[in-house]
């Protein structure tokens, strides 16, 4: 089926903007994939913060000519999907890789992170990465945890003198009790 010109500049210049509005960019190749599993697998992308889609090799050449991306040939060869994320990287390159798992007929060909170009290997490793709000708690963590082991520092002292003060306060009253009246 042909494309209008008019569709056609109108597709580029909208993944000329995914593109510069991405973290990340993951091209894949979806030869064999049936049009349940594209769909199954757009879900998760978005579930992720994504979009995923079937591009065609020209245009997409042209879009990253236009974006300032250098491409290698072989990324727009044979069939040609891309999944774009526009919040989290590492969740949609995980989405995208457990569905490399599971399909015979989905690979990834490369990608890239902020711009700068990633290996298959690399796009793999992306998805290992844990997702961005376990990061950020890990962070958090990581920045607390000597700011909340001073406040207990600083708090021991106050806390051993207020024991010793109940302490000597229950010995007064058991004494107090004690004697005859």
């Amino acid at each position: 089926m042909a494309i209008s010109k008019e569709r056609k500049k109108a597709l580029v210049e909208e993944y000329v903007d995914w593109i510069n509005t991405s973290r990340a960019l993951i091209l894949t190749d979806y030869l064999g994939l049936d049009m349940k599993a594209i769909d199954d697998l757009r879900q998760k992308v978005r579930e992720a913060g994504g979009e995923f889609h079937i591009v065609k090799n020209t245009l997409g050449k042209i879009a990253f000519e236009e974006a300032g991306l250098e491409l290698p040939e072989h990324f727009l060869e044979g069939t040609t999907a891309i999944g774009f994320a526009f919040e989290d990287a590492p969740g949609m390159a995980k989405a995208v890789a457990e569905f490399v798992k599971s399909s015979d007929f989905l690979t990834i060909k490369g990608g890239y992170l902020d711009k700068r170009m990633l290996s298959a290997g690399e796009i793999q490793a992306l998805a290992e990465l844990p997702p961005l709000d376990v990061m950020r708690a890990q962070l958090l963590g990581t920045i607390m945890a000597p700011a909340s082991k001073l406040v207990r520092t600083l708090a021991e002292p106050a806390r051993a003198l207020a024991s010793v003060i109940r302490a000597h306060s229950e010995e007064s009253s058991a004494e107090t009790a004690e004697s005859p009246a």
